[in-house]
């Protein structure tokens, strides 16, 4: 397998860059799902410069592969458990008794969810800066 942490981690940054943006919109739903896309992208760079297989999109089962390999702080740990629970329900009008996800998502979510992803990816090119 050829590495392409470059390209994942790259991509993280720019999805980081577009949950911010999407934020700033008001779409503090989509702003929430980026976030934890961008974490998980990061999370699976670092995977990958480790020689590690990375699959699924729980971010915090990422980390825990993460952790057989090196130290996860606490706070980033923390942070993938917050971005964890908008995978689905920011997405998907079921995921709610009633409404659409935009009716229960707020800007305070939104802004747990970008400095929860800023959190990771920092952690994740720590990482990538040291291998």
């Amino acid at each position: 397998m050829s590495d392409r942490s470059g390209d994942w981690i790259g991509q993280a940054h720019r999805d980081m860059d577009a949950a911010v943006a999407t934020a700033r919109g008001g779409y503090f739903e989509w702003a929430c799902f980026i976030s934890q896309q961008a974490a998980e992208k990061a999370v699976k760079a670092a995977l990958q410069k480790m020689g590690a297989e990375a699959w699924g999109h729980a971010v915090t089962q990422l980390l825990k592969a993460v952790a057989q390999r090196s130290d996860v702080p606490g706070d980033v740990t923390a942070a993938a458990a917050v971005l964890d629970r908008f995978y689905v329900p920011s997405r998907y009008p079921n995921g709610y008794a009633a409404g659409k996800p935009g009716d229960y998502i707020t800007q305070d979510d939104a802004n747990d969810a970008t400095s929860s992803a800023e959190a990771i990816i920092r952690f994740c090119d720590s990482l990538l800066a040291g291998s």
